[in-house]
């Protein structure tokens, strides 16, 4: 029996995602044994100083150490959160699959009578991990406090039970993926809160010349989330930013043509950017770079680089 060998973060949410990825995998290689090591990155060391190492250029902190075990052959498919992955490889490895994506939208969960983002009453106090999610959520309501939450999930729904936070905001499909979508109080339009570019999808990378580990990964690849998630990611890319960056992109498919929608924001909310694109899904790629040309033109890379000074 052949045997491969996946790895990811240990966190719950990652684990979570490569039970459900290997679940798939096994479907379509019933003879195939499947084992799931667990795998401790720099984000996971230094969870308080993110910013700083953005800050610094320091990029892949979640990422990293699985990459290294990948190269190294001690795994065979690394399972990653799509959105935390930079948009350029090591050489030697490739993404072979990025397999269906649940939703994109994040989410909010909220203390009793905080249910709604717009009907929270003035100066509510909002936690979040994201300075994306901070930058557009002051652009949209200058009035609300956003305040600092990190950890995992169980850890930021806990911090609702004391009197720090009024509601929080999350990725919806961190709380899909753990069976809590029923503590998802309102799923924010992206209208509000552009997802970041890749939010909701997963990706499986192998060692570009294991043949066998590519084509396992594959038989779960999903072609629109795919070309979706490439256009969005792309559109990063060319913006040259990170994804500590306040940048939201979302594209949508529909009857073969893909509508790419970007952000780019001000840390303090005082300045959006916003721009969309649309074309054949087979050109995401080059319609996420012409979309991230655009906003440049219009003055995104000075938010850029205050988000990364």
């Amino acid at each position: 029996m052949r045997s491969i060998t996946v790895g990811t973060r240990g966190s719950p949410l990652a684990l979570a995602q490569t039970r459900w990825v290997v679940a798939r995998l096994k479907e379509e290689w019933p003879e195939t044994e499947f084992r799931i090591v667990s795998i401790t990155t720099g984000g996971d060391r230094n969870r308080g100083s993110l910013e700083a190492m953005a800050a610094r250029g320091v990029q892949g902190f979640w990422v990293k150490e699985i990459e290294e075990a990948l190269l190294g052959s001690r795994i065979d498919i690394a399972v990653h959160s799509l959105k935390d992955m930079p948009t350029r490889q090591p050489d030697g490895l490739e993404i072979s699959s990025i397999p269906t994506r649940v939703d994109a939208r994040d989410a909010l969960v909220g203390k009793e009578g905080m249910k709604k983002l717009a009907e929270l009453p003035q100066g509510a106090r909002i936690g979040t991990s994201s300075v994306r999610r901070g930058s557009f959520l002051r652009a949209f309501r200058p009035d609300l406090q956003v305040l600092a939450l990190r950890g995992n999930i169980d850890t930021r729904l806990s911090a609702l039970v004391g009197d720090e936070y009024d509601a929080i905001i999350l990725a919806a499909a961190g709380l899909i993926r753990t069976e809590l979508r029923n503590r998802i109080d309102e799923f924010v339009d992206p209208t509000i809160l552009l997802p970041a570019p890749g939010q909701g999808a997963l990706a499986l990378e192998t060692r570009s010349d294991d043949d066998l580990g590519t084509e396992v990964a594959y038989a779960i690849h999903d072609r629109a989330t795919d070309d979706r998630t490439t256009a969005e990611r792309e559109f990063l890319a060319g913006l040259g930013a990170g994804c500590m960056a306040p940048v939201g992109a979302h594209a949508t498919i529909k009857n073969g043509i893909l509508t790419l929608d970007g952000w780019v924001g001000a840390l303090d909310g005082s300045k959006i950017i916003q721009a969309s694109t649309q074309g054949e899904a087979a050109e995401c790629a080059e319609l996420g770079a012409e979309l991230a040309q655009d906003m440049l033109a219009q003055g995104a890379k000075a938010l850029v680089d205050a988000a990364h000074a």
